[in-house]
Formats: structure tokens, C-alpha cells, sequence
């Protein structure tokens, strides 16, 4: 009889709400995990496009800036457009150029040409 209990108790715990619970957790976070990759999958090429845009804006307008102006690369990341925050710069005082880097998708430099400004590299694609 105590065995009978046991078991009883075993098939309690297994059937609980709190076990359901957690397993309807762990497919709603699969669930809304599998919807971002089909959404970033679906959207790569406007995603890849507007980061390729934020990019060459951000090293263009840095790099004069930086070297036309004569700014600091702190005070000229002060000049990003809003929704820009995920553009990053860095700059290269031997090459005279600024590299803008948006995360996994899309980077671009822009370098100091004397008599022509900032000019961007040659795009790839």
C-alpha cells in the first residue's frame, strides 16, 4: 500500500500545474524565438540596406568631423541621428578615417582626402 501512495504521490507531481506551467513557458519562449529569426530572415535585406545607409552616413559625417572640423570622436558621436544608437565609431588618427560599425550586418569607412573632404570606400554589393 505504501508503494501504491508513492506512485500516487509520483503521478501527482508529474501531472501538476506547476510542471504545465513551466513547459507552456518553455514553448511560448521557443514560439517567440522562432518568430524573431523568421522575422529577421524575412526583413535581412531592409535590414541590411538601412544599417549599410546609417553606416555610411555616420563614418562620412564623423570622419569630417573629426578631421575637417577638428572635433574630438566623442563630440562627434554627439552628431548621430536619432535611431542611430546602435552605430558605432571608430576612428584611425595614421589613416585619417572614421569606420562606422552596426553589429553583425554592415560596416563602412569614410578617410580624409586633402582637397576633397571625406570620402567613402568603395561599396561592396
Amino acid at each position: 500500500m505504501v508503494k501504491t501512495g508513492t506512485k500516487t504521490a509520483a503521478k501527482a507531481s508529474a501531472s501538476s500545474p506547476r510542471s504545465r506551467t513551466g513547459s507552456l513557458a518553455l514553448w511560448g519562449v521557443l514560439g517567440i524565438g522562432l518568430a524573431l529569426v523568421a522575422g529577421l530572415i524575412a526583413f535581412r535585406e531592409p535590414i541590411r540596406g538601412y544599417a549599410g545607409i546609417a553606416t555610411a552616413y555616420s563614418a562620412r559625417v564623423a570622419c569630417s568631423c573629426r578631421f575637417v572640423g577638428g572635433r574630438s570622436l566623442n563630440d562627434c558621436a554627439k552628431d548621430k541621428l536619432a535611431g542611430m544608437e546602435l552605430v558605432t565609431l571608430v576612428d584611425d588618427e595614421a589613416a585619417r578615417s572614421v569606420t562606422a560599425r552596426f553589429p553583425l550586418v554592415a560596416s563602412t569607412t569614410a578617410t580624409y582626402r586633402e582637397g576633397y573632404g571625406c570620402v567613402l570606400e568603395k561599396w561592396e554589393g
